[in-house]
């Protein structure tokens, strides 16, 4: 349920509305925004009556909500979630009007790669620094990435650089190692490891959600629901594309997923044009189009020997390619009123 309360009301009387409501042994959301406060109801709501609700003076609305994720509803928090992270080389931003470019390899390979990928992606304007140390692949014969070494890698290409952290999880145990690691990454495998989400519900980083390969976006968000229902609402969505009957590209990018989640969700929503093509020259054009579509920002894969790449080479951009597309999407963002972070 969704109470929203009449513009003007203090900070005090809504707190001692909220508390009301949670004596009834509800779970209360709070999202104050510039004019007007939002309570979230999450538990049993059917006891309430909405007309006597609506009927106490500080009440505007009331509306029942019929779509099974709370939490990560535009009901609930009108206004656009925005994910700030601070590194040493200042405060960069998702969403909330900031758009934010993760780049960096599929796979960190050695010191010297990811440090040459960092300072080239850093050079062209990305905010974030992406490479895997763990890496979860179809054949188990494919490199499965560097583990512990590739984190204190990346660690040292962060403080060469100052660009944040984003790596991937692929279980529990690993949070351990991902102290330094400012964007924990859920890959589209591990969307629906339950288990997992809950841990990253409690650890209070940021989590990237990618959505699985074979998922609907309804599901896309009910697994944010399961990391902000532990108390974790720093959740980015990210579209990575989906496996269709097509067979040309990699997945099938779904960018009208893009409009129809930032309808729904207050989250950040980015896009992934790497994975959803699995082609380096179609990335441009999708990674434009996201912009286009509303994404908050994009993650993209860059590679300093595409061709000699242990994995993922084939849709990876050269740094060259990665800072013509940055001074395109520098314009695109401009027209979208958003800020390149």
């Amino acid at each position: 349920m969704i109470i929203a309360l009449k513009q003007g009301t203090g900070g005090e009387e809504a707190e001692r509305f909220a508390s009301a409501m949670e004596k009834r042994g509800l779970t209360v959301h709070v999202s104050r925004g510039e004019t007007q406060t939002v309570l979230g109801l999450v538990g049993d709501t059917s006891s309430l009556d909405p007309e006597a609700i609506a009927a106490h003076h500080l009440v505007a609305k009331v509306m029942r909500v019929q779509e099974p994720y709370k939490r990560a509803n535009r009901l609930f928090h009108p206004e656009d979630t925005r994910i700030d992270v601070a590194a040493p080389g200042g405060v960069h931003g998702i969403g909330g009007g900031r758009l934010g470019i993760i780049a960096g390899p599929c796979s960190v390979e050695s010191g010297e790669q990811i440090s040459a990928v960092a300072a080239a992606v850093k050079a062209a304007g990305a905010g974030f620094l992406r490479g895997g140390a763990f890496k979860p692949r179809t054949s188990p014969y494919s490199f499965q990435g560097m583990g512990c070494e590739g984190i204190d890698m990346l660690c040292a290409a962060k403080k060469e650089t100052g660009l944040p952290l984003v790596s991937e999880l692929m279980e529990i145990h690993q949070l351990e190692v991902f102290d330094n690691v400012d964007i924990i990454q859920v890959g589209a495998r591990n969307m629906q490891n339950f288990n997992l989400l809950k841990e990253l519900g409690r650890c209070g980083k940021p989590v990237l959600l990618k959505r699985g390969l074979a998922s609907t976006v309804t599901e896309l968000l009910m697994a944010a629901e399961y990391i902000m229902a532990g108390g974790n609402e720093k959740v980015i969505l990210c579209e990575r594309g989906i496996r269709t009957f097509e067979t040309f590209s990699r997945n099938t990018l779904d960018i009208s997923a893009v409009p129809y989640l930032k309808q729904k969700t207050h989250l950040p929503v980015i896009v992934d044009p790497s994975h959803a093509t699995g082609i380096a020259g179609l990335v441009p054009a999708a990674a434009k189009a996201a912009v286009a579509a509303g994404a908050d920002g994009l993650i993209i894969e860059v590679h300093n020997d595409p061709e000699n790449a242990l994995s993922d080479g084939e849709q990876s951009l050269t740094p060259e390619a990665f800072s013509d597309l940055m001074k395109t999407l520098k314009k695109y963002a401009d027209l979208e009123g958003k800020t390149v972070s």
